[in-house]
């Protein structure tokens, strides 16, 4: 009878488990954008998406108004194409823009949306046609590092230059 009731512990156990399992996949998938959510679906295409995934927030003024849902490349343009969702009761206007940013230099990767002031606002399927993409901060830093030794170089040169110039003589 002892080995009955701990295998019926085991079972409500184990069952808790799955059930609390269950309840974080479904919380999971409502809040990456993988949970199917609604919206007027869009499209931009940019040179360099950087890291930016499925499930990055997309943004308007700061406020997460939609998810991207999935990026590909365009075989003809070589331009990567991202889709997005946004609210459907935010109307983008047609002349709207999108900017791939980051939050900080840990921070992860999300679209920013800056609404145009057209009167004709996107729908669904269509394409946002401003974009700017995203800063790769590796280049950035090389390039950083790169100027500062030029500087370095030059200041250097200037030196041994004024150390190369006799002092005049007083009469």
């Amino acid at each position: 009878m002892a080995g009955k009731r701990h295998s019926a512990a085991e079972l409500a156990a184990g069952a808790a488990v799955l059930l609390v399992t269950a309840g974080f996949v479904a919380y999971a998938a409502g809040n990456t954008g993988r949970g199917g959510a609604g919206g007027t679906r869009l499209v931009a295409r940019f040179d360099n998406v950087g890291s930016i995934a499925s499930g990055a927030d997309v943004r308007i003024a700061g406020v997460k108004v939609g998810s991207v849902t999935g990026s590909s490349i365009d075989p003809q343009t070589f331009q990567a194409t991202l889709t997005f969702t946004v609210q459907q009761d935010i109307k983008l206007p047609t002349d709207s823009s999108a900017t791939i940013s980051t939050g900080g230099l840990l921070g992860g990767s999300f679209l920013t949306l800056s609404p145009g002031g057209s009167d004709k606002a996107l729908t669904d399927g269509q394409s946002v046609g401003i974009t700017q993409s995203a800063t790769n901060l590796e280049d950035m830093l090389g390039k950083f590092i790169f100027n500062v030794g030029s500087l370095a170089d030059a200041t250097q040169k200037s030196l041994d230059r004024q150390a190369a110039v006799p002092a005049p003589t007083p009469p």
